[in-house]
């Protein structure tokens, strides 16, 4: 299925009905009495994050939703109907924006969350309701009252444990691809990755965590550059972030270099997702230019935890599996 992580959309709940003007017709009643009913209620336009939504294409083909008004009041004190809601369902993740503003309206993160984007306008009150003893016979009601037209924005920021970081041609589609059951696009040249996948890998029989592999990362994207913001918001929603690195790029006389320049992106983005739990990878390990690097950045690096495997040959993935597990579930821990 196609990722879309955004869209806009128009949203307006349903005017109120009017309220009714009637006199009572009754048999040895001769001047009867007042008897409108009120109108119904407007619908309004709530939006709901459901689990079973993974994408928001839909808002790309349909972007106007328009609740049902109300019904106008009858005779006899009828009430009109109320007018139909209307619910759109989203992905959990979904962040809903004025899309004038910029004000953020709702952030729907669990499945069943609701958020009333339009409320329907209030029915209109019928004669009957203004029958006093100094007035017996008002001929006025009340009109509904108007719904609320808004434009709005969608952003879905992925929820994953674990997303995966690297430059392009990293081999972080092939890694995803080895622990989980989903199918990215592969290919040998970069930013095959153009939109996030995610999979759900498993860690033994008992545990899993969702693993997120996430469009490849350049230099300036914290300035726009690339996929830019639209790669790095995803980051907010990654409990760890699993640096990716790629033993035919690094340099033997600084092999943290890489290491380096993401996580100078990822702070330039936001300095929060910096201070995320890390854990660094580095594959292709059936490549010659794989054992050398790996020496190399321990070295560098002899207090960061590395993982080494090979998605060739599976070398070292179940250890990958099981680290990666391991500082998702102190991450999960942590949670208040």
């Amino acid at each position: 299925m196609r990722f879309v992580d955004s869209a806009k959309i128009q949203v307006s709940s349903g005017h109120g009905g009017a309220g009714c003007v009637s006199f009572r017709r009754e048999k040895y009643v001769p001047k009867g009495g007042p008897d409108g009913g009120d109108g119904g209620r407007g619908g309004d336009v709530i939006i709901e994050a459901a689990g079973q939504k993974e994408t928001l294409l839909r808002f790309h083909f349909n972007q106007i939703f328009k609740a049902g008004s109300g019904r106008p009041g009858e005779g006899r004190q009828r009430t009109g109907a109320d007018g139909a809601d209307v619910r759109l369902l989203v992905p959990p993740g979904t962040v809903v924006l004025d899309a004038d503003s910029g004000e953020r309206l709702a952030d729907l993160t669990e499945p069943g969350q609701v958020f009333s984007a339009a409320r329907g306008g209030r029915g209109g009150q019928g004669n009957a309701r203004f029958a006093s003893g100094a007035r017996r016979a008002p001929r006025f009601a009340q009109p509904g009252e108007p719904g609320q037209e808004r434009r709005l924005a969608l952003e879905l920021n992925l929820l994953a444990d674990a997303g995966l970081v690297g430059y392009p041609n990293a081999g972080k589609s092939t890694l995803i691809s080895k622990l989980s059951a989903a199918r990215p696009k592969i290919a040998d040249y970069p930013f095959t990755t153009l939109v996030p996948n995610l999979g759900v890998a498993a860690a033994g029989e008992d545990h899993s965590f969702v693993l997120a592999d996430l469009p490849g990362l350049i230099d300036g994207a914290a300035q726009g550059a690339g996929l830019g913001h639209r790669f790095l918001k995803h980051l907010s929603r990654c409990a760890v972030l699993v640096h990716l690195l790629d033993p035919t790029r690094l340099d033997l006389q600084k092999p943290d270099r890489d290491l380096t320049a993401l996580v100078k992106e990822i702070k330039a983005f936001d300095p929060e997702l910096a201070k995320k739990p890390k854990l660094v990878a580095i594959g292709k390990m059936d490549l010659p230019e794989g054992p050398a690097a790996l020496a190399a950045f321990k070295k560098a690096r002899p207090r960061t935890p590395v993982a080494a495997f090979s998605s060739f040959t599976s070398e070292g993935l179940e250890e990958l599996r099981w680290a990666i597990w391991r500082i998702v579930s102190q991450a999960r821990d942590r949670q208040p």
